[in-house]
């Protein structure tokens, strides 16, 4: 079986992954919520389910469309999914919000780790305004940055997967077999990255795989296999550290204990 030290680069989502989107979606939504007289019975879970649903939905409607702008258009979806009033400023307000998500607590330095070991490169679904904002807060230069805006379509389109593909060869003169796409999203990242026959690092922030919630992610149904399970990037960056010294990681599950290296969803 593969070791995680069999990789040499790792191809990452940010959003979800490095940067805790939830608590940026979820703070950005707050003007709306707060202006509303139902204010009090909107909870986070269900303002990320709208978010969840609606975003999928316009990323398919309108794959050419800029991050911001779309970001604009959920807004105001989301405010008819719950039933709330919404204006202009508002919605454009929440399209612009992306430089304000903040990163999670482990990732600057779960980054630094990764970077001794690999090259880092990120496959986003945002612009490169809101990735080159976000990109000061994780720690490390990383070697290629490749967005939405740059391929004209949304993950988990197949055309993201080849453009990143494409472009590892072409770029960094890594090829697929190189590849260990890292990223907490089942629907954007793990099921594409399954159809392209790329190794899989599930970061599974949510805890879906201990029977956690969904979030600002839209279900799959079945689950995809992943390769490798950890709760955070401060696990992986544990694991990498301990594959490179002898310890095997395919003999630690994410918190402790034993578990088989290979989780299979389906």
């Amino acid at each position: 079986m593969a070791r995680l030290t069999d990789y040499r680069v790792l191809t990452f989502d940010c959003y979800g992954t490095l940067i805790d989107w939830e608590t940026g979606i979820w703070d950005a939504l707050q003007p709306l919520i707060m202006r509303s007289e139902v204010a009090a019975s909107v909870t986070r879970a269900e303002a990320l389910r709208a978010f969840a649903q609606c975003e999928s939905r316009q990323e398919q409607a309108t794959p050419g469309l800029r991050y911001p702008e779309l970001l604009t258009r959920v807004h105001r979806s989301i405010a008819e999914t719950l039933g709330l009033r919404t204006e202009p400023a508002l919605d454009e307000a929440f399209g612009a919000s992306v430089p304000h998500w903040p990163a999670f607590p482990d990732t600057a330095d779960a980054l630094r780790v990764l970077k001794r070991h690999y090259r880092l490169v990120i496959l986003s679904n945002v612009h490169r305004e809101g990735i080159a904002a976000s990109n000061r807060k994780l720690g490390v230069a990383f070697d290629a940055i490749y967005t939405a805006e740059d391929i004209g379509s949304y993950k988990p389109s197949d055309a993201n997967f080849e453009y990143l593909l494409a472009h590892l060869e072409s770029d960094l003169g890594l090829a697929r077999s190189d590849v260990l796409h890292t990223a907490q999203s089942l629907h954007h990242d793990h099921v594409p990255a399954k159809r392209f026959g790329l190794a899989n690092a599930w970061i599974d922030r949510q805890r879906l795989s201990a029977g956690g919630s969904w979030g600002a992610t839209a279900r799959v149904d079945p689950m995809p296999s992943t390769d490798f399970v950890f709760f955070s990037m401060g696990e992986m960056a544990d694991a990498v550290s301990n594959s490179s010294t002898g310890v095997d990681p395919a003999a630690r599950t994410p918190g402790g204990g034993d578990r088989s290296k290979e989780t299979d969803h389906a």
